[in-house]
């Protein structure tokens, strides 16, 4: 697996701060003075908080700008993916059979994207399953390209198969766990050097972004389906260490 760490343009930028903002608001000031730090000039970020406001993507009120329904809703997300909804591991495990007419290619990437989200993963066309872990009720299963398309069921391998076998059937584990213990050594060496200047907080504020999008990823296993080393819990409690000071230098920036 290849980490993500996207190139920032203005959008992306105010995107990321509010989505790491709580509440999501911020004036128009603040976010030119986050864009400084990255050299955009304040006219693009004015530009980009228009487009992004008449889109919807954005909402503008007394002088302020919070995130619409959209970005709401994917600020969730990355909060689930820090904090998972976990329930108690019986040894089951949740699976959903396809069994909804055709889709378009699209409305297949659509569905795809949806059990992902739902922390799912395809063992063969039609047939996704995970451990049931998390709890059943989670959002996402709610929504119409799911909703009706498929019959959920709770069940249990046979003797003759290994529980982590078939998660890493089912998921790049490997994969996953060597991107994470290089975004948490990423992390600690960020939170040693935060100062509150502009030359650490553009690659923290970059190397964070990339951890969510990381955590969204994890397929959240049960202690006895995890490898051994299993670096999910590591990398949570270094990025809480990490956001704590990191917000401490952001402030520190945005008050001069």
């Amino acid at each position: 697996m290849a980490i993500d760490k996207r190139p920032l343009t203005a959008r992306s930028v105010i995107a990321s701060t509010l989505l790491g903002t709580e509440p999501p608001s911020m004036s128009a000031g603040a976010l030119v003075r986050v864009g400084e730090i990255f050299g955009i000039s304040e006219g693009t970020v004015r530009v980009a908080l228009s487009r992004m406001a008449a889109s919807g993507e954005l909402e503008h009120g007394e002088g302020h700008y919070r995130l619409g329904p959209q970005l709401a809703a994917r600020q969730r997300r990355l909060s689930v993916g820090r904090n998972p909804p976990l329930v108690e591991w019986d040894g089951s495990w949740e699976t959903a059979v396809v069994t909804g007419p055709g889709r378009s290619p699209e409305l297949r990437t659509t569905f795809r994207t949806t059990m992902g989200r739902l922390g799912l993963a395809e063992l063969r066309e039609g047939v996704w399953m995970r451990p049931a872990n998390l709890d059943p009720g989670r959002e996402g299963w709610d929504r119409s390209e799911v909703s009706g398309s498929v019959h959920r069921f709770v069940s249990r391998p046979g003797p003759r198969t290994d529980g982590r076998s078939l998660a890493a059937e089912l998921w790049d584990l490997e994969g996953w766990a060597a991107d994470a213990r290089t975004l948490e050594h990423e992390l600690e060496t960020l939170t040693d050097a935060l100062v509150g200047e502009a030359n650490v907080l553009r690659p923290g504020f970059e190397t964070s972004a990339a951890v969510l999008r990381q955590l969204v990823t994890d397929p959240v296993l049960p202690t006895e389906l995890q490898p051994a080393g299993w670096p999910a819990a590591s990398l949570r409690q270094a990025y809480e260490v990490f956001d704590s000071a990191y917000r401490r230098s952001l402030a520190v920036w945005l008050a001069r």
